[in-house]
């Protein structure tokens, strides 16, 4: 990754950190979840300089044992009394404003799709159309706030959302340098193997996707049914 531009890198850098931020804001600033977030992306900075995930051919995945963590994290606090209440005490303003980070995001993949470390089809170009759900964050939490829409309407943007996000991770998954590359064979994603860029698969699309889950729960289930 040495021929990139340090503006990427660094433009990359600042959204990782605006992730941060906003996820901590979501978790109503947790000192357990911040400084295992931190620790986290410190953890998986470390490993990608070091080469580790650039060894594509393995099954599963080396990238794999840096996504599992996170969602096994978000399985146990779903499963678990303390984690729903955990998840119940969370901002619900600020799940649904941390999805405004995607517009940085997809900024960044059209970014490394012009200097060849992914796809068109990783980009708004190509049919991932997940820089629409950050555009509509504004107009969606104004619209939520101000009672034109209800419940079921945010309801119904939070699982367009969702899907949205699980879509553009299925691209990337499928046209990077794996064993079950479907696509993209002469322009693999491969930016997700190395720093920062690793930060994307690891914390920023982690913390997006339990953001979209806690607002299912926060919607859906009265906070009085957990003792």
């Amino acid at each position: 990754m040495d021929h990139l531009p340090l503006p990427i890198i660094g433009f990359f850098l600042f959204t990782a950190l605006l992730a941060l931020i906003g996820f901590s804001k979501a978790v109503r600033g947790s000192k357990t979840a911040i400084v295992g977030s931190v620790l986290w992306m410190c953890i998986q900075s470390i490993i990608a300089l070091s080469g580790f995930y650039l060894v594509t051919k393995t099954l599963p995945p080396r990238l794999f044992l840096a996504i599992a963590p996170p969602l096994l994290v978000i399985a146990i606090l779903f499963l678990t009394a303390r984690g729903r209440r955990f998840i119940d005490g969370m901002d619900l303003k600020w799940c649904i404003l941390l999805h405004s980070i995607r517009i940085f995001v997809e900024v960044t993949l059209y970014w490394l799709f012009l200097y060849k470390q992914l796809p068109a089809q990783m980009t708004f170009e190509g049919g991932n159309l997940d820089i629409l759900a950050g555009l509509s964050v504004p107009l969606i939490w104004w619209a939520f706030s101000k009672g034109h829409i209800g419940k079921k309407g945010l309801l119904i943007w939070n699982s367009i959302c969702l899907l949205s996000v699980l879509n553009a991770f299925g691209r990337a998954m499928l046209s990077a340098p794996f064993r079950f590359q479907q696509f993209a064979f002469d322009q693999p994603t491969v930016a997700i193997l190395y720093f920062p860029f690793i930060l994307l698969a690891t914390f920023v699309v982690p913390a997006v996707v339990f953001c979209h889950l806690a607002v299912f729960r926060k919607l859906s289930v009265p906070v009085h049914q957990e003792g």
